[in-house]
């Protein structure tokens, strides 16, 4: 079979994984609307392409935080990844070095922070942190991420409960036994609730700060109201994001929630986009409404449950031919062209 577009590394995930690790992949939130809208609100945004532009030569490159990448597109922090791949982690960071672009690892992976830096060394990665009830347990990860050389800092805030979601409750989700949440074993051995904190504030992001050199980027926000609050508060970056709609069901699709933030941080720090990115044109549409990059999540994970490390560079190369050319028939030489006025709504 051969694969030409995302949806076919989707369909071969769904037909060859584990039933139990597919719907912990694919799971959204209650009745799903979220996550399913995250991918429907793309398709009513229209092109407003022009035309004799001259794009015989074409710069995809972009810099995030003064980092150069390949294309605008990373890969999200998801976990678990033993669960599509044996490699796990060390896969995904060694096809995101070879494609030159960020990989953000998750607390919740299934290698730890030093063997994704020994499996792809020079390699762009950021670490994303839950805060939980155990601070130092956090606190040491922190330290752990900037001393195996990670560049960045995503705290996730909008993770102070699990959502309900209701396959992952009928299978009854675990790992197997032979997999390990492997950077925080032996943390909450005596914990009898969840490890997540659901105390923290605004004002966490100064205790952040007191820990660690590293940007803060903080994930999870939807409003004008909290992408204000966020720069209020020092962070560096802010990723538009609902969690693939595995939080709160029927908030907004982030690609929808992505024009309010902008407008509300005006320029003072980048902003990212991740949640339904499924084609290099969605790509597109996503920086012309102000992205500075996106970042994938599920199509990362259906990468690897192809071929590991040549499957997910694959799925990565694949997006980048169709921003690529995308950008070209939009009329963008470069990224620094795409702009607000290459887009509009429209109702379907």
């Amino acid at each position: 079979m051969a694969m030409v577009c995302l949806s076919d590394f989707e369909a071969y995930a769904k037909k060859y994984l584990p039933k139990i690790a597919w719907d912990y992949f694919a799971a959204g939130a209650d009745d799903c609307t979220t996550r399913d809208e995250n991918i429907l609100a793309y398709k009513r945004i229209r092109f407003r392409p022009r035309m004799l532009r001259d794009v015989s030569v074409m710069d995809i490159r972009t810099k995030i935080l003064g980092s150069e990448i390949s294309f605008p597109v990373g890969i999200a922090p998801t976990g678990f990844h033993q669960l599509a791949w044996p490699d796990g982690e060390k896969s995904t960071a060694r096809a995101a070095r070879a494609m030159n672009t960020c990989y953000i690892a998750s607390t919740y992976s299934t290698c730890t922070l030093e063997e994704m830096a020994a499996a792809a060394p020079g390699g762009l990665r950021w670490f994303q942190l839950y805060i939980h009830r155990n601070r130092a347990a956090s606190r040491r990860l922190v330290c752990r991420a900037e001393a195996s050389g990670f560049q960045g800092l995503v705290l996730t805030a909008d993770l102070p409960y699990t959502g309900k979601r209701r396959d992952d409750v009928r299978n009854g989700f675990r790992l197997p036994p032979h997999m390990k949440v492997k950077n925080l074993e032996g943390a909450f051995e005596v914990c009898k609730m969840s490890p997540l904190d659901p105390s923290v504030t605004w004002n966490d992001i100064y205790w952040l700060r007191s820990l660690t050199r590293l940007p803060i980027i903080i994930k999870g926000i939807l409003t004008r109201e909290d992408a204000e609050l966020a720069v209020k508060h020092g962070v560096q970056g802010i990723i538009v994001s609902n969690h693939g709609g595995r939080q709160l069901d029927e908030g907004p699709a982030t690609i929808d929630a992505l024009v309010e933030v902008v407008e509300a941080v005006r320029g003072r720090v980048e902003v990212y986009v991740d949640g339904g990115i499924r084609k290099g044109s969605d790509v597109l549409k996503a920086l012309a409404l102000g992205a500075k990059c996106v970042f994938i999540g599920r199509p990362a994970l259906w990468g690897l449950a192809y071929k590991g490390e040549e499957g997910l560079q694959d799925v990565l190369r694949i997006l980048q031919d169709e921003f690529r050319l995308s950008m070209a028939l939009a009329g963008c030489a470069s990224v620094s062209e795409i702009g607000q006025h290459l887009v509009q709504s429209s109702k379907l």
